[in-house]
């Protein structure tokens, strides 16, 4: 039951909650990459935040109150995940490589192609949803929230504050550079980029998946 003198115990958990929570999701991976791109273009990125900020609330909590026993009962799941997601990352890391080969290609689906807000949308869950690692931090908050017992939902919450700060961030920077993209050459250079996290990724993931 919650207390005044437990207050210190919940702050501290939750402070820790936050700092793990930066640690694992202030990353650029796929799921940043994807966001990144969209808020350059314009296109729904507050609905794509409050998207992805809603899919961590979910599954960091659900971590919490038993994501982890699903996982040992099903355990095919993890490995299914991680090869959907293989597939879904190497898919989108080549489209990014050939729009950073062509001259005007990602300034010209920038300003052509604009996804519309259902396929946003679901990119934003896919990004979200396919990525193991993904799953793989959602484990971890769960396991180390466990530790503060009975503070163990401050610890959720700090983790959560440290998503919605990190997707702030994505989402007020991508706005901040649009500027600059008015240049087919940044498009190139950012495509480029997110081709080689992804690759990286993918190489990762797939060598993790033929290892275990």
């Amino acid at each position: 039951m919650f207390s005044l003198a437990s207050l210190p115990a919940f702050f501290t958990a939750w402070a820790s909650g936050t700092a793990t929570g930066l640690g694992l999701f202030a990353v650029v991976g796929a799921q940043s990459a994807f966001i990144l791109r969209q808020g350059l273009m314009r296109a729904h990125l507050l609905s794509i935040l409050a998207v992805c900020a809603a899919i961590d609330a979910v599954f960091i909590f659900a971590s919490v109150w038993g994501l982890q026993a699903v996982a040992a009962w099903f355990p095919w799941l993890t490995e299914a995940v991680l090869w959907f997601g293989v597939a879904f990352l190497a898919w989108y890391a080549l489209q990014s490589a050939r729009r950073a080969l062509r001259a005007q290609g990602g300034l010209v689906a920038a300003r052509q192609a604009v996804p519309s807000r259902r396929a946003a949308l679901l990119g934003a869950a896919g990004f979200t949803l396919l990525n193991p690692h993904f799953w793989l931090d959602i484990m971890v908050v769960g396991s180390l929230a466990h530790s503060f017992e009975d503070a163990r939902l401050a610890f959720a919450a700090g983790a959560l504050t440290a998503s919605l700060l990190w997707l702030a961030v994505l989402g007020i920077g991508s706005r901040l550079f649009a500027p600059w993209f008015a240049n087919p050459r940044a498009w190139r250079v950012l495509d480029g980029g997110i081709a080689m996290v992804l690759i990286v990724l993918v190489g990762r993931l797939a060598y993790k998946g033929l290892a275990g």
